[in-house]
């Protein structure tokens, strides 16, 4: 396992400019945001976009790069501050409730739907199957979390988020295709615009397009476009629907873990190969990857990064099918808990009491 270096630290703003390195053979954007291109959602394409979208905001908002490097500062520090209570100290940072890593955390979330077919228009049903699955995955009762190998299993992690649906917000549009450009996020663009984002998980339902499956912003960004997009084929589990359990869902992505993903980035999670060729995802218990996994690999599959072989495909941060994803490492809980904390971008949601 590898630890975060004072090294990695310091160039953390040259991986979030780099972000995802995308193949020409990838999606194209016309200037209003449109996907042009074409890429395969169930091949070796870019399933997730939340680090393009991030090199692009930082393109247009170069302050947005300063204010990242200050969130990871403060989550380096609060990181240390839980490994120094676990080792019997005090730590550095409030005793709070919402700085307990054990507290759990109450996320509301605001659903808004925008269709352009009747398919599209995915029913509540299904948009309650997905906060199933959320309060499942990041509590770790997903029935599917006993496959972790015994290598790992020591590592699987409840986080302690609990997902509440507070509203579902739908709209109609003649778009067919949205993009990654936010334009879903306004309601001045044909869109909807984020309710209470301060304290509320957004997430938009539309398609967006060129095989993207979703896309997250990560936090320090603009309030006006915080939170997740999911295409509707991707945005929910047909097993936790009641019956008769139609469902607009797609394999091998029909078992929410999309959502799972962007949500993990919406936390400062990032991919497990760091976006580069045996990159770091700046947590210290996950295994160095050489690159994305897809698919569903077999339990040794293994890096030739160095360090311990044996990559974590099942890690909800790879881009592994549905059904072969299925843990959080405590090292990922610890990272996404420091933005909750007092003095992290998120720290107006509340602990459980």
């Amino acid at each position: 396992m590898r630890k975060v270096s004072r090294k990695l630290f310091v160039s953390l703003s040259m991986a979030v400019m780099l972000g995802c390195t995308v193949d020409s053979s990838e999606d194209e954007f016309a200037l209003d945001g449109t996907v042009t291109g074409s890429a395969d959602a169930q091949g070796s394409g870019e399933r997730c976009a939340s680090m393009k979208v991030h090199e692009e905001k930082i393109k247009e908002n170069p302050g947005l790069l300063k204010k990242m490097e200050e969130i990871e500062a403060h989550t380096q520090r609060f990181v240390k501050s839980q490994e120094s209570k676990t080792s019997g100290g005090t730590g550095d940072v409030s005793t709070a409730s919402v700085n307990d890593v054990n507290a759990t955390i109450e996320i509301p979330v605001v659903v808004n739907v925008i269709y352009n077919t009747a398919q599209q228009n995915i029913s509540l049903d299904q948009i309650n199957s997905q906060i199933e699955v959320l309060n499942r995955d990041f509590r770790a009762t997903n029935t599917d979390i006993n496959n972790v190998p015994a290598t790992f299993a020591g590592l699987k992690s409840d986080l302690n988020y609990h997902f509440t649906l507070k509203t579902v917000n739908r709209k109609q549009s003649s778009k067919t295709s949205w993009g990654t450009r936010d334009a879903m996020k306004s309601t001045q663009k044909g869109g909807i615009s984020p309710t209470s984002p301060t304290n509320t998980l957004n997430i938009w339902v539309c398609n967006i397009g060129g095989g993207i499956l979703g896309y997250a912003q990560f936090p320090g960004g603009s309030s006006s476009t915080d939170g997740v997009v999911i295409g509707p084929e991707f945005f929910g589990n047909k097993t936790y629907m009641g019956t008769p359990a139609s469902a607009y869902l797609a394999s091998p992505y029909d078992k929410g873990r999309t959502a799972t993903h962007e949500i993990g980035h919406w936390m400062n999670l990032r991919h497990i190969w760091g976006d580069a060729t045996c990159g770091s995802d700046l947590v210290s218990d996950t295994p160095t990857h050489n690159t994305a996994n897809y698919g569903c690999p077999s339990a040794d599959h293994r890096s030739t990064c160095g360090g311990t072989p044996l990559e974590m495909t099942m890690n909800y941060m790879d881009y592994t099918d549905d059904a072969c994803m299925y843990m959080f490492s405590a090292g990922q809980k610890t990272r996404s808990r420091a933005i909750f904390a007092a003095g992290g971008p998120r720290s107006g949601y509340a602990a459980v009491q």
